[in-house]
């Protein structure tokens, strides 16, 4: 059922909002991976990260897909735990500093991943102000350092921080820029990670073809 849910909304709500309402330029689609286990990297300045990323799917792997979200966001109340687990797939994370591990805050994407899944995750932590890159973090490499066959994917985005801005519900068209990278070479620490990713994520964010005043 939770399949079958998933794919009427993106069908149905998703796919049609994004080819209609947002002028999306998708550039290297070829990159995006269509099997997991791989991670999905991507900069993070609106909710529309989320959705965008998963309507570049065909219908018949959405359901492989999965973003990480913030528990204290997404899973606030019962009926949105609902939405965000079986209608959006979302692996709630949990920020309030309960976990006692890196290994325990990442339990449940590290379990996606050897299922076999895509899993989206944005190493900024949190969305940044639109259109400006936040301070790349480390938790993607403690994730998948341990399997490694899992791919990262880097993916910039511009104009959906403009699109739907942090605190609005008022979606405004804009023009809008996905630019997929090729997979992250293997680092062999997390500060060598970070500096790889912020220096891809600038130059995808270079081929962009929308800018910013």
């Amino acid at each position: 059922m939770a399949r079958i849910l998933k794919i009427l909304f993106f069908a149905l709500i998703v796919k049609p909002l994004v080819l209609i309402v947002l002028g999306l330029n998708v550039k290297n689609r070829r990159n995006l991976p269509l099997s997991g286990p791989a991670v999905l990297a991507a900069n993070h300045n609106s909710h529309l990260d989320t959705l965008v990323l998963m309507s570049l799917y065909p219908l018949s792997v959405i359901h492989k897909v999965r973003p990480v979200g913030a528990a204290d966001y997404f899973f606030a109340n019962r009926a949105l735990a609902w939405f965000s687990r079986t209608v959006i797939g979302i692996i709630p994370l949990d920020r309030s500093g309960a976990s006692k591990s890196i290994d325990d805050l990442f339990a449940a994407p590290a379990q996606a991943l050897e299922q076999g899944d895509i899993v989206i995750l944005f190493p900024e932590g949190s969305r940044g102000k639109a259109e400006q890159l936040s301070r790349v973090k480390k938790g993607v490499y403690y994730l998948v350092s341990r399997y490694a066959e899992a791919k990262i994917i880097p993916v910039a985005m511009r104009g959906l921080g403009r699109a739907l801005p942090r605190g609005e519900a008022l979606l405004v068209p804009f023009n809008c820029d996905v630019v997929i990278g090729e997979p992250l070479p293997e680092c062999a620490t997390s500060n060598e990670f970070v500096a790889e990713l912020t220096t891809i994520y600038s130059d995808l964010l270079s081929q962009c073809l929308t800018k910013t005043e």
